[in-house]
């Protein structure tokens, strides 16, 4: 018994640690959402739930308000970052997301404070969501996300901030953004007001090699056939042409359009990569200048 009473109060105090950085977000008509004091001024929360460009107002566990501006918003990643004018409040005291594994347990807390209590149920590698946006790390939790929990904090056992809990990213599944994640996209929102992507412009579909075309490009087994260029981008300034089949990324193989994604993710708008590819029978590289993904509309 007293094992768990001792549990008990431990994660009560591991919500009243992460609650001192919480604040409850107003930028919607009725249900606010939960926000993080990131850093000294700077609230981040859940971008789907922010629907006013203006009138924007925090509010704090202990009752006190105060009025907000957006800075930027990201909604690949569904962040977006908000500026208070009291710059006085404790920011939240950040853990290793990268230490999670599945099975541990975790907190989401909402604003008021409010919790609900899990575990981690799985963790991955880094993905693309839906949105278009790059997660480093794949945090699946096994807790509910009451309404208005979007935009909180995800807690380690010890009362740490690993991650934002949010329900914009799956309608299945209930995720947590790394906190290595936040605070990259953080970084980028203050600094330039949105997060740039890399792409080439260029839509592909595997295909099966020929023993030929395998001769010309020994260890792929698949190639990716060039079914659509976007006109003006990357990959057309480059010289790529429909019915090219790519081999290779800077030596590594590929086997899915995945792979290209995968490939471009890290690499730095402007910067060159060497494409191998199969054009007429023949083999041939070429140099291909990342470049940045248009925005999307909202």
């Amino acid at each position: 018994m007293q094992t768990l009473v001792s549990l008990s109060n431990d994660l009560a105090s591991a919500v009243e640690r992460a609650a001192r950085a919480v604040v409850t977000v107003h930028a919607r008509p009725r249900l606010p959402s939960t926000g993080i004091v990131w850093r000294s001024g700077l609230v981040v929360t859940a971008e789907h739930t922010v629907r006013l460009e203006s009138d924007l107002r925090v509010t704090w566990t202990d009752g006190q308000s105060a009025p907000a501006t957006l800075v930027a918003r990201d909604p690949g990643t569904d962040l977006a970052v908000l500026r208070v004018a009291e710059s006085g409040r404790p920011a939240a005291e950040l853990g290793d997301s990268g230490a999670l594994r599945a099975g541990h347990l975790a907190l989401a807390v909402g604003y008021g404070p409010r919790a609900s209590w899990g575990v981690i149920s799985a963790t991955g590698g880094a993905w693309r969501t839906w949105r278009g946006g790059d997660v480093d790390r794949l945090l699946r939790v096994d807790l509910v996300l009451y309404p208005g929990f979007s935009g909180g904090p995800l807690v380690d056992a010890s009362g740490a901030v690993v991650g934002l809990v949010t329900s914009g990213l799956s309608r299945q599944l209930e995720l947590a953004v790394p906190a290595t994640t936040v605070s990259r996209v953080v970084d980028e929102l203050v600094s330039r007001g949105r997060v740039s992507r890399g792409y080439l412009g260029v839509g592909l579909q595997p295909v099966a090699l020929t023993e030929a075309f395998k001769r010309l490009a020994p260890g792929a087994g698949l190639g990716l056939m060039v079914v659509s260029l976007e006109p003006e981008g990357p990959a057309a300034r480059a010289g790529l042409l429909l019915g090219d089949v790519l081999t290779a990324l800077e030596g590594t193989p590929l086997h899915d359009p995945g792979d290209v994604t995968a490939a471009i993710v890290g690499r730095p708008v402007g910067s060159n990569v060497r494409v191998s590819l199969i054009r007429a029978g023949s083999p041939l590289d070429v140099s291909v200048t990342v470049g940045e993904r248009p925005s999307r509309k909202r």
